[in-house]
């Protein structure tokens, strides 16, 4: 209780009441009455501390997977990009399988069970094998009722990090910056746009490193001392890695089979399929930058149906920025067109 209310009280207890034991204690100073409260005496009889019981959540088991050399225990984490004037961006996450490098990516507007657990559940649709583990690190994204729920229909068993055991979920982490931070970037990206950055992984990212990028696979060495050493010195594509395993053949899906695979392995070369997967990450890219170009203005529709694009125009001085804005694209989302300003700038591009 703050000090001037308890010295009010004291006042009352003489001056209303009339009890002749606080006749002295009235009259004490707020000031005197905070002394008090520091003194040792007044904090071993009165104040009670204890420290912080941690509560542990009964969801997953803390512990490595254990795959013994067989696919389908994989490690997800979530990748953010940057927020832009306190607006957040989309969530991309990936999942990727310990034994084979086997990678899948989606993507998502929030953070939440309503846009993750339909995200999730189609990522693990795309895996060719039976998924036996499932690893994530102790954020509530993952680590929650219904995705728990989720993983127990499938069978799947759900394991997380360990407290300071950063090795835990060490690949997810490593494909974090060696794959979505190098092709993706850093840039804002529209949330409206999540739906199309998943369909643009679908279609072409999560083929691209499955089927034509070599992953480093490391070999255990021991020296003459006993001294253990990895050595990255086999470089194949997951697909690769998949059918090298003894009895590949046994861990693939009901109806999934290795002359399937191998058509969309060898429909186009590596590059060739990699030309055509920039070209696409390029439209998008390109797409979600005018998104983000300017605020939305939702549209009006003639009797035709035809939208109605509003006047805009604006200049500057400076060549960096753009001189002439006019409104030339539009899209339909939740049932409203929505125009953004497309920028041209003195040299010519948009």
């Amino acid at each position: 209780m703050p000090g001037p209310a308890t010295r009010k009280i004291l006042e009352r207890e003489w001056e209303v009441f009339h009890r002749p034991e606080f006749e002295r204690l009235a009259k004490i100073s707020v000031s005197h009455l905070y002394n008090l409260r520091r003194t040792t005496t007044y904090r071993r009889r009165c104040l009670v501390m204890g420290k912080t019981t941690p509560t542990g959540v009964a969801i997953g088991e803390r512990r490595r997977p254990a795959p013994e050399g067989r696919p389908g225990y994989i490690r997800i984490d979530t990748v953010h990009q940057p927020e832009r004037d306190g607006i957040k961006s989309v969530y991309h996450i990936n999942a990727v399988d310990e034994v084979t490098q086997w990678e899948v990516l989606g993507c998502v507007a929030k953070i939440s069970e309503h846009y993750l657990v339909p995200v999730v559940k189609a990522m693990l649709q795309q895996f060719p094998f039976r998924i036996r583990g499932f690893h994530s690190d102790n954020g509530s994204e993952f680590v929650n009722g219904v995705v728990a729920e989720l993983l127990e229909k499938l069978r799947v068993e759900f394991t997380k990090s360990r407290p300071r055991r950063s090795n835990d979920n060490a690949l997810a982490e490593t494909k974090n910056g060696a794959v979505v931070r190098k092709n993706i970037g850093y840039q804002w990206l529209p949330p409206s746009h999540a739906g199309a950055i998943d369909a643009f992984y679908q279609k072409w990212f999560n083929p691209y490193l499955n089927y034509h990028r070599p992953c480093g696979f490391a070999t255990v060495k021991t020296d003459a001392k006993g001294k253990e050493k990895k050595v990255y010195d086999v470089y194949v594509t997951p697909f690769e890695r998949l059918k090298s395993l003894p009895q590949a053949q046994r861990f693939l899906k009901r109806g999934v089979n290795f002359r399937a695979l191998n058509r969309l392995a060898r429909a186009e070369s590596d590059t060739q399929f990699a030309r055509q997967m920039q070209t696409a990450k390029q439209d998008l890219l390109r797409l979600c930058a005018q998104a983000g170009a300017g605020s939305p203005v939702p549209l009006q529709t003639t009797a035709e149906g035809q939208p109605v694009l509003p006047a805009a125009s604006f200049s500057t001085a400076s060549p960096a920025m753009p001189r002439a804005a006019s409104w030339t694209w539009w899209q339909e989302w939740n049932g409203v067109l929505f125009a953004w300003p497309r920028c041209t700038y003195r040299n010519g591009s948009t």
